[in-house]
């Protein structure tokens, strides 16, 4: 497959800069069947049954970008990926020039790090002090909105760009399909019948990554750790037998849930997946995805033309740019259903 294939004309007026004024106000393109219908966020209850399960990834973001200076004095701005234990993390490096193994790195807020290896295009940095990787990125990191967000984060984004039932920290960007939730919604829902799965996914900065290769099946997929836990395995599984759905809440929970699926059956676990999912994966699990509007040329618009159809996606994606749907992390959302074949 061509890369051309998931390109579109975005309009940049369509790019939210900014969340809505109020969690939850955003709107909801429902793109089960033709025609398509235009509704709100907080309608979502109208679209899920009593009984179906909705999984929603409980990643935490932290705040991963730091500023500050080689000891020697050029400029240097680093973006946490992984940590890797309580004083060492790979990170993402932009300076004049790439810092050397042994170079020290000395950040805003008196924070010392060495560079200690290359792991591929990352930095393993290892921060000294008494204090952990996680402590420290919270009092002297600045929480790292996506690129095409064209402004400086404030006070207002560190709770914004967060869902309300976030847990387990380690990602650097955020399951946006998850920020239009919110705890009367997630009540309304519980009280409808509708039952509540997680899973962990850390999304990386490399769900930012442009695909740079015309052939997608050159492409390599970054890296990212998940953990599917027994109970949302028990939970689907359950479901399943009732005839009820699965909802993904997120491309990041259908990945983790798929890769934990990838030997034909759902197995709870840990680790690391790669998965790239392009037309023609066939699905395990998931019949339903709640997910934002994704670039163009992106896996992620790969992801659900795999998922719906390449054609049913291209005409929702016409009807959201002609309807002004707002696109991307801080943008509207739109519920699609596995493409039968």
């Amino acid at each position: 497959m061509h890369i051309s294939e998931f390109d579109f004309d975005l309009p940049s007026h369509l790019i939210a800069q900014h969340p809505p004024e109020q969690r939850g106000q955003s709107r909801l393109l429902v793109g089960l069947t033709q025609p398509f219908v235009d509704s709100t966020f907080s309608q979502l209850a109208n679209y899920v049954e009593k009984g179906d399960v909705l999984v929603f990834n409980n990643t935490k973001v932290i705040k991963a970008r730091l500023f500050g200076n080689k000891a020697s004095g050029g400029r240097i701005e680093a973006l946490v990926e992984r940590v890797l234990d309580e004083h060492t993390a790979l990170a993402h490096i932009r300076s004049s020039k790439s810092p050397k193994e042994g170079v020290e790195l000395i950040f805003e807020g008196g924070i010392s790090a060495q560079m200690q290896q290359r792991v591929g295009e990352l930095f393993q940095l290892r921060f000294s002090g008494s204090q952990n990787v996680y402590q420290l990125l919270a009092q002297h990191g600045h929480l790292p909105l996506p690129p095409y967000i064209t402004r400086s984060a404030n006070d207002d984004d560190e709770s914004r760009y967060q869902t309300v039932y976030a847990k387990h920290q380690g990602a650097v960007a955020a399951p946006t399909a998850g920020l239009h939730f919110t705890e009367s919604l997630l009540q309304q829902l519980s009280q409808k019948g509708v039952e509540f799965a997680e899973v962990t996914l850390h999304v990386g900065a490399g769900t930012f990554q442009p695909v740079r290769v015309e052939n997608i099946e050159e492409h390599k997929m970054h890296s990212e750790w998940f953990d599917v836990p027994k109970e949302t395995v028990a939970k689907i599984q359950a479901a399943r037998l009732r005839g009820n759905k699965i909802w993904s809440v997120g491309t990041t929970s259908l990945r983790a849930i798929e890769s934990a699926a990838r030997s034909g059956s759902l197995k709870a676990g840990q680790g690391d997946t790669d998965i790239f999912i392009t037309p023609g994966f066939q699905f395990q699990v998931m019949d339903r995805l709640i997910t934002n509007f994704h670039l163009p040329k992106s896996t992620l618009l790969m992801l659900v033309s795999a998922f719906s159809g390449r054609e049913h996606i291209r005409a929702l994606y016409q009807h959201a740019i002609e309807q002004e749907y707002r696109f991307f992390s801080y943008g509207d959302a739109m519920i699609l259903g596995l493409q039968k074949f």
